[in-house]
């Protein structure tokens, strides 16, 4: 391959040139990217960057310099790549393998790896000043000005996942109410079965946040001003509020893919080695749907990255992606990790700590067998568990 271009200039998109270079490819890279800024490490902008104070900013670019930067200049000298920051892709013609931009060029390329991510889902109704989603640098930006109005706040966060819970977690840090509204009987429950997500749901009332569990949200009220005043419930309450944060999942960037003839459904469809029907063609990420499941987490954009770049530089699938299902999450000063394929029916046994102290390790069994880890504020034995389950996930030699 004489170029390659790669659509999504964030995590798995900086992995994947990482990874074209590190495998010895040396033609020509192009990186496109809809985000004006260099690729930043998202997981924190729910967290440290939601509560750190505008000014710690400074003049700086905190995608560029700083604890959100995942690159620096010398490194993006070094992949000596083509930056397109700022701009989207508009189409793709697979057959000529032809990338539309939305500047009007036109990319032909050898070879592309897909790698745009997800965006988050957003209510059917209207939305207000001061309602919020959070995905991106400038999503966090925004939703920190806003808190930072005056005086406490009147927060309603929508969606107990992970995202919704980190948010409530530091608004409720930054000394504002806080209210959490999930539609299902339990957040969590899908990741982490109802025993163990009911003690994760207990960290919310430990800190002062109202869980309103088992109710939709059937839209947002605004004042004579357009901001937004509350909330209303499925069942009719209305949950007074000055900011709100909608959590309630993403997905897949795909819709410029439509019509490309590639094989789409929750993401990119791809084998076990992240390639398309058209071997010149991978996907990784968040938008990539490989053999049958999608992972909207750190660790599998990092690492299907390298596996779908070394199939793409191979012509064909030569390496499949076997990393073991792994993803985390800081609430209220506790780090929550999870490791494993959990299924309906396994049994979680603590084996260390105790609930009540918010710090344990947890083992999910099944017919004898250990299938998943979870761990509250126990990193160094979930580390160690967690590398004993990645050996014995990994299948046994041939021949």
């Amino acid at each position: 391959m004489k170029s390659v271009t790669v659509i999504g200039a964030s995590l798995a998109g900086l992995y994947a040139a990482r990874a074209l270079r590190a495998q010895g490819y040396d033609g020509h890279l192009t990186i496109v990217g809809a985000e004006p800024h260099r690729p930043y490490d998202r997981p924190p902008l729910s967290k440290e960057f939601l509560t750190a104070p505008a000014s710690a900013e400074g003049d700086a670019d905190p995608a560029a310099e700083g604890p959100l930067a995942l690159t620096d200049t010398e490194e993006l000298a070094g992949l000596d790549a083509e930056w397109l920051l700022g701009t989207r892709a508009t189409a793709l013609d697979t057959r000529h393998r032809a990338v539309r931009l939305d500047t009007g060029r036109t990319l032909t390329t050898d070879g592309i790896v897909l790698a745009t991510g997800a965006a988050p889902r957003r209510l059917p109704s209207p939305a207000p000043d001061g309602s919020h989603t959070l995905r991106t640098l400038d999503d966090a930006r925004a939703l920190r000005a806003d808190l930072a109005r005056g005086g406490p706040t009147r927060v309603v966060v929508i969606g107990g996942g992970f995202i919704g819970a980190e948010v409530a977690a530091s608004c409720a840090a930054l000394g504002h109410q806080v209210a959490v509204v999930e539609a299902a009987p339990l957040p969590l429950v899908p990741q982490l079965g109802e025993s163990m997500a009911e003690l994760c749901a207990r960290l919310h009332g430990d800190h002062g946040v109202a869980l309103l569990t088992g109710t939709g949200v059937r839209g947002l009220r605004a004042g004579a001003d357009g901001r937004v005043t509350a909330v209303e419930l499925a069942d009719g309450r209305l949950l007074s509020a000055d900011v709100v944060v909608t959590g309630i999942g993403v997905r897949p960037a795909t819709d410029w893919l439509e019509g490309s003839g590639l094989p789409l459904g929750d993401g990119v469809r791809c084998d076990a080695g992240c390639v398309t029907p058209i071997p010149a063609i991978v996907a990784a990420g968040d938008v990539a749907h490989v053999a049958g499941a999608r992972a909207e987490h750190w660790t599998s954009a990092t690492e299907q990255a390298a596996t779908a770049v070394h199939n793409l530089l191979a012509g064909r699938t030569a390496r499949t992606h076997r990393a073991l299902p792994y993803f985390w999450s800081d609430q209220y000063g506790v780090r929550i990790q999870f490791a494993g394929h959990r299924r309906p029916g396994d049994v979680p046994r603590i084996v260390e700590g105790s609930p009540d102290d918010r710090s344990f390790l947890a083992c999910y069994e099944r017919d004898g067998r250990t299938t998943a880890l979870l761990a509250l504020n126990r990193p160094r034995p979930f580390a160690r568990l967690r590398r004993e389950l990645a050996r014995a996930a990994q299948p046994a030699p041939t021949g």
